[in-house]
């Protein structure tokens, strides 16, 4: 048994499962047996079998015969090394000190799946909202379709280890399918919806797709444009509509996707069964492309299983009773980030939880009407869809009556210093020692913005992708509504310290999952180094690339995130910086560019976006974006500023404006914004990092711009290089 030591090198932090006095040490597991460990006797005496934990299981598939030295679909594989850039070739597995948390036993989502929907046969797992009305999927149709649709997929030519794509808004067909891929002994693959037909061609092409699911006609053409160029491509399903081309043409409904499946015997499905492992892929996650063509991050069964059941973990044993309740979901981030896949698809399903889908214009303003009639007890968003709810609340609030003013303010107060007292990293967030008034403020003013916005039984309010401003999150606090950060990756499988009931600090990205080791490497006087990650949750390797998996994943193991972070003595953990987006003056400072963009944000309600600039210059420049309305159907930003930001250039400007290009225009604009930069400035830990210009920019970053990516991340280079003239200017004057 090969034993790693991740301790050998750098400050490193574990929690829980791994006594405070011992060296996190972690199993290597990958050769059909987890041996004993010499360190921790609760490991000996653990076998894993083939045999599936649940009650009369379809189909029969309890045993399968030996294939390539393992009997498949959950027993580990004999392997090599802790990385892999094959999806079919498996993996050690870091396995932890302890059998009941992060040393539980591996299994493969076929039989994770069919326990849990065999032992929720009826309860429901899906809603969909179709011409008015939700209809709904229990777990035993669920599953079901997800058997039929895994039998279609092989008899349309779906080999193993190759991929299904799935383009498409979120819906239970999304869900099915990726589950039917991985039934199927395939990969699930998810594509971006604002994906160009050439970006589909690389995620396609790269992951060996031999069937594209979309959800509608526009995707179907994007595929069909690039179809010549896929020769891995067999078939491509539309699950919703009719589509305008037939299976003559290799593209079928989903109804008749569906019923492919009675071609298809049991037997085929054991086949591929008895080919799994839960150390091998079944997921590729693809990176943003934000710097390059995509990598396609591969992820275990064991991956998501584990990193799934310990989020489950963490985030019921932090609660004192449990509700008679089926825990509820609202899906409507981009199911190709690994976010969204881990919450909606992963969680609900080990919650045996329900699934809410949102429409497809949720972030455009339908999101609160699914919440509310959803009411779901989990949310999880990004920062920028909490910072537009938070501006249409402010907008509502400004047409209050006096009387409601002030009796909201007057809540907002007591709820935002009862929850900055509670919230300070203590064990015991409680709600013991409120300041006075908070039960007539929760009676009149919270709990009433709670069910305004559908958040009445929501326990966990969750933000991940980037860290949340503080304006934003004291606002939602001020409302007794916490929004937990959460910080992970794609190649963490999602989560890696997350905030919870009674361990929360504001700014921070909290503590680690249980089992999971970090390291700060290279740290400097202040405690900021490169964060390190170990734990069950990486993920194998990129698919096909070994030098930028060689790049991220060290001798130990140890993936190297390229964030940028400290701890405090309380374990929590602190992003500061981003190794790739350090900004390195001509100076030779080092200047992280978010904690002064969000500075800005703080300082200037009216601006969206900020992108400090100074890579190799003399000194820092920022581009800025004002606040303006978007068209509901493209998702690009109008000339029209929102209602907000034209209140608040008339409180602080004196001047009437209603579109960005008239306030771009204002002078008297221009000097409050000086002044707003100035007071930013003061904030700065030395010279270097002041910002000594600035620029209006004549419409806001979006999707459809090519500023942001799908989960509304900047992407700097495209912005520089649309900017780039501009950018030269600020360099350019001779008086600077």
């Amino acid at each position: 048994m090969t034993i790693v030591d991740p301790s050998e090198t750098g400050t490193v932090s574990y929690q829980k499962s791994i006594p405070g006095n011992a060296s996190p040490k972690m199993e290597l597991y990958g050769n059909g047996s987890l041996a004993s460990s010499p360190s921790d006797p609760l490991c000996n005496g653990f076998h894993y079998s083939v045999d599936a934990k649940y009650t009369s299981p379809p189909n029969g598939l309890r045993g399968v015969s030996p294939i390539d030295g393992h009997c498949g679909p959950d027993q580990c594989a004999p392997a090599d090394n802790i990385w892999s850039i094959q999806p079919g070739t498996p993996v050690k597995i870091r396995m932890g000190s302890h059998p009941h948390t992060d040393g539980v036993q591996p299994e493969s989502v076929p039989t994770w799946f069919t326990r849990i929907a065999t032992n929720n046969a009826a309860r429901p797992a899906l809603k969909v909202k179709r011409d008015g009305a939700w209809k709904t999927w229990t777990y035993q149709q669920y599953h079901n379709d997800v058997v039929a649709a895994a039998k279609a997929f092989i008899h349309l030519g779906l080999e193993p280890f190759h991929a299904v794509g799935i383009i498409g808004f979120n819906a239970p067909e999304w869900f099915i399918s990726d589950m039917a891929a991985i039934y199927a002994g395939g990969l699930a693959v998810g594509i971006y919806t604002t994906n160009s037909a050439e970006a589909c061609l690389w995620n396609a092409s790269d992951s060996r797709a031999n069937i594209i699911v979309c959800d509608d006609d526009k995707q179907v053409q994007k595929i069909m444009k690039i179809r010549h160029e896929l020769p891995h491509l067999k078939a491509i399903i539309q699950y919703l509509g009719t589509p305008a081309h037939g299976p003559e043409e290799g593209v079928y409904s989903w109804a008749e996707l569906l019923d492919l499946a009675k071609y298809v015997p049991d037997v085929a499905i054991m086949e591929r069964h008895a080919a799994i492992a839960p150390n091998k892929c079944c997921t590729v996650i693809y990176t943003s492309g934000t710097t390059g063509n995509p990598k396609g991050a591969m992820l275990s069964h064991d991956n998501l299983l584990w990193t799934s059941r310990m989020a489950m973990t963490e985030a019921f044993t932090t609660l004192k009773s449990r509700r008679d309740i089926q825990e509820t979901f609202v899906s409507y981030l981009p199911l190709s980030h690994v976010a969204a896949q881990m919450t909606d698809l992963y969680l609900s399903i080990n919650t045996a939880g329900v699934v809410w889908f949102a429409q497809p214009d949720a972030l455009k303003g339908t999101l609160v009407d699914t919440l509310r009639e959803a009411r779901p007890t989990a949310l999880v968003g990004v920062p920028r869809v909490f910072e537009k709810m938070a501006e249409k609340m402010q907008a509502v609030s400004k047409k209050n009556g006096a009387v409601k003013t002030w009796i909201g303010s007057v809540a907002q107060d007591v709820g935002l210093r009862g929850n900055l007292k509670r919230f300070n990293g203590r064990s015991n967030g409680n709600g013991n020692g409120n300041p006075l008034g908070w039960t007539l403020a929760n009676a009149m003013v919270f709990k009433k913005v709670r069910q305004a916005l559908g958040l009445d039984r929501c326990i966990f309010t969750c933000s991940g992708a980037a860290p949340m401003m503080k304006e934003t999150l004291e606002y939602f606090l001020s409302f007794n509504i916490p929004i937990y950060d959460i910080y992970g990756m794609s190649e963490s499988s999602a989560p890696h310290t997350l905030n919870l009931p009674g361990a929360f600090k504001i700014g921070s990205a909290g503590r680690e999952l249980i089992g999971v080791v970090t390291k700060i490497d290279k740290p400097d006087a202040g405690g900021n180094g490169e964060i390190c990650m170990y734990g069950r949750h990486i993920f194998m390797g990129y698919l096909g690339n070994e030098e930028k998996t060689r790049e991220v994943l060290d001798a130990q193991g140890y993936l190297h995130t390229g964030d940028i972070g400290r701890k405090d003595s309380e374990g929590f953990l602190f992003i500061t910086g981003r190794l790739k987006e350090l900004l390195i003056t001509a100076g030779g400072e080092n200047v992280p560019p978010i904690p002064i963009e969000d500075a800005i944000k703080e300082e200037l309600p009216i601006v969206s976006n900020a992108m400090v600039i100074g890579d190799k210059r003399k000194f820092l420049a920022v581009l800025l974006t004002l606040k303006s309305e978007i068209d509901l159907t493209t998702g690009a930003p109008l000339d029209r500023l929102t209602k907000p930001a034209q209140e608040w250039i008339k409180e602080n400007v004196g001047q009437d404006v209603s579109t960005v290009t008239e306030a771009v225009g204002l002078t008297s604009l221009q000097k409050i914004i000086e002044k707003r930069m100035a007071l930013v400035n003061k904030r700065a830990t030395s010279r270097a990092q002041c910002v000594q210009k600035f620029k209006l920019l004549p419409e806001d970053f979006s999707i459809p711009g090519g500023e942001l990516g799908p989960t509304l991340k900047l992407k700097r280079n495209v912005v520089a290089a649309k900017y780039s003239d501009l950018i030269e200017q600020f360099y350019d004057d001779t008086d600077s």
